[in-house]
């Protein structure tokens, strides 16, 4: 589309709760397409965990909360995944020089975002904290001994508060962001419109939705327990699959003389 075209706001489709394995699938394809390419961002991914991990790892309050902020800022961090997707649908050879600079297309809405999804990821990371400050109160546990922890359901209660504070910061997220980041990639949105279409998506696609969340909360799981090596995989393919989803879910409307442009 062209960088100058206005829109209106997006028509939205309704889908089945099922989709989400045929935006797998899709994304599957686009990585098969030019694999090397998609593996250079899920080696990035993997990087940034064993660097947090190394630097963290006597701090298991940083490293869970560092962790957990994967799935808030992921959307961002695939967005050159996104645009490998968009030039294969376009017709051209996925290459990994234009994807890197693909956020320039649309800087001014994206920079916005960007600063939006850091301050919930800052308050996530202070909320982190604050909930292991009331329940360590002692010496904080060393990396293996928290894993150790959750493995035996060990200090349920703090188990269930920390992940119930997290699911409220992730839910947030992911309404504003399941198909907010390749919408404005696309077309000349600006990032409140951007964001709305997508918790009008999440409102009319609660099945498919909910199935979405569990596919990325999974394959995004799977990356962390064959630590991080995993990602290297997995975070291509929900990134490519992500694409696939804002495409079947979101169609920009440009437009027209009798239309206020968003």
């Amino acid at each position: 589309m062209a960088a100058s075209e206005h829109f209106a706001f997006p028509a939205l489709s309704r889908v089945t709760a099922t989709r989400p394995f045929a935006w797998l699938a899709a994304g599957a394809a686009d990585f098969g397409a030019r694999p090397l390419v998609s593996l250079f961002y899920g080696l990035c991914f993997a990087v940034m965990g064993w660097v947090l991990n190394f630097v963290f790892n006597h701090a298991v309050q940083y490293t869970s909360g560092l962790t957990m902020g994967f799935l808030l800022v992921g959307p961002l961090l695939s967005i050159g995944l996104y645009d490998l997707s968009r030039q294969r649908e376009a017709g051209l050879r996925p290459a990994l020089g234009p994807s890197i600079l693909a956020w320039r297309k649309n800087l001014g809405a994206i920079g916005l975002y960007v600063l939006i999804v850091t301050v919930i990821f800052l308050l996530w990371a202070r909320a982190s904290l604050v909930v292991f400050a009331l329940f360590y109160t002692q010496d904080m546990p060393t990396m293996a001994g928290f894993l150790k922890q959750i493995v035996a359901l060990e200090n349920f209660d703090f188990l269930l508060a920390y992940f119930a504070v997290g699911l409220i910061f992730a839910t947030l997220v992911f309404a504003i962001s399941v198909v907010s980041i390749p919408y404005l990639l696309d077309a000349q949105v600006d990032a409140v419109t951007a964001a709305a279409a997508s918790v009008l998506v999440l409102a009319r696609n609660p099945g498919a939705m909910i199935v979405w969340a569990v596919v990325i909360v999974a394959f995004t799981g799977a990356g962390f327990e064959t630590a991080y090596i995993g990602l290297a995989v997995t975070a291509p393919l929900i990134g490519h699959a992500t694409w696939h989803a804002y495409r079947d879910l979101v169609h920009p409307v440009p437009a027209g003389p009798d239309t206020p442009a968003i």
